[in-house]
C-alpha cells in the first residue's frame, strides 16, 4: 500500500509528540497532550523543566521563535550567547536576505570589515551581479583595464566582442583575414574558410580533378569518390564481379 508524503510527515509528528509529551498532572501554564489521554505539554511562551513549565526568557530585540519554547534575534540583530547584538552595517552596505548579515551595496565589493568602491576602467562597465566589471563590446580585458581590439580588414567582432572572425571567403593567418582561393570545379565549404569540389570531382593538393569512373562503377554518396556497382568488387582502378 502506498502512504503519501504528509501522511507520513503526520504520523512523525504525532510520535514525536508522544515521546516528548511528559506524564503525570498536567502543571500551572500547560495543556494536556492532543495526542495522548495522560501526557501534557506547556503553553506557547513556556517550556518543560522536569515536572513544570517555566517561562521562556526573550531578550531584548527578540521574539518566540516557530516552535514557541525558545527564541529568535529581530532582524538586524545577531545572536551572541543569550542575547541579540545588533548587525553592524559598514558604509554602502545594507541588510542581507537572513537579517543576521550585510551585503555590499551595487557598485562596492567586501573587503575587510567594510565595503570598497570598485574602480571600473574606461570602456568598461559593471557586471550583473554589481561586484565587478566586465570591458565594453569591442575591447579586452588587459590587465586592469579594457584594451580596443584591432580587428583587421575583412573581418567582424565574434559574438563574445572581445575577439574577431574572418569574413566569408576569407580565412585566418598570422593576424589577417587572407582571400581563400578557389580551384576551378570547386565552391566554398561550409564554413567559408575552406573549398570542396564539385560532385564529379576529386581534391588533389590545390585543384580539382574529373573522376574516371569505370564500369560497373558509381560515384559514391560523397560525390568525390566512386564505388563498385552490386555484385562487383573494386580491382585497383576497376569494378570485377565478385564470382571472378
Amino acid at each position: 500500500m502506498k502512504i503519501h508524503r504528509p501522511v507520513v510527515l503526520a504520523l512523525l509528528t504525532a510520535t514525536s509528540a508522544l515521546a516528548s509529551a511528559p506524564a503525570g498532572p498536567v502543571p500551572p501554564n500547560a495543556h494536556a497532550s492532543a495526542y495522548r489521554s495522560s501526557g501534557w505539554e506547556c503553553d506557547r511562551g513556556y517550556k518543560a523543566v522536569e515536572q513544570t513549565c517555566v517561562a521562556v526568557a526573550i531578550p531584548v530585540n527578540a521574539r518566540l521563535d516557530s516552535s514557541g519554547s525558545g527564541w529568535d534575534c529581530n532582524r538586524g540583530y545577531r545572536r551572541e550567547s543569550a542575547r541579540c547584538q545588533a548587525v553592524d552595517i559598514p558604509a554602502n552596505a545594507f541588510l542581507d536576505a537572513s537579517g543576521r548579515g550585510w551585503s555590499c551595496e551595487r557598485g562596492f565589493r567586501s573587503e575587510l570589515n567594510g565595503c570598497a568602491s570598485i574602480a571600473v576602467p574606461a570602456n568598461a562597465y559593471l557586471d550583473p551581479l554589481g561586484t565587478g566589471w566586465r570591458c565594453n563590446r569591442g575591447h579586452r580585458r588587459v590587465g586592469d583595464a579594457c584594451q580596443a581590439v584591432a580587428v583587421p580588414a575583412h573581418a567582424y567582432l565574434d559574438c563574445s566582442g572581445d575577439g574577431w572572425v574572418c569574413e566569408r571567403g576569407f580565412r585566418e593567418g598570422g593576424g589577417q583575414c587572407t582571400a581563400v582561393i578557389v580551384p576551378a570545379h570547386a565552391y566554398l565549404g561550409r564554413s567559408g574558410s575552406d573549398w570542396a569540389c564539385e560532385r564529379g570531382y576529386a581534391q588533389r593538393v590545390e585543384s580539382c580533378v574529373a573522376l574516371s569512373v569505370p564500369a560497373n562503377a558509381h560515384l559514391d554518396y560523397s560525390g568525390n569518390e566512386w564505388s563498385c556497382n552490386l555484385d562487383f568488387q573494386r580491382d585497383a582502378e576497376t569494378c570485377r564481379a565478385r564470382n571472378d
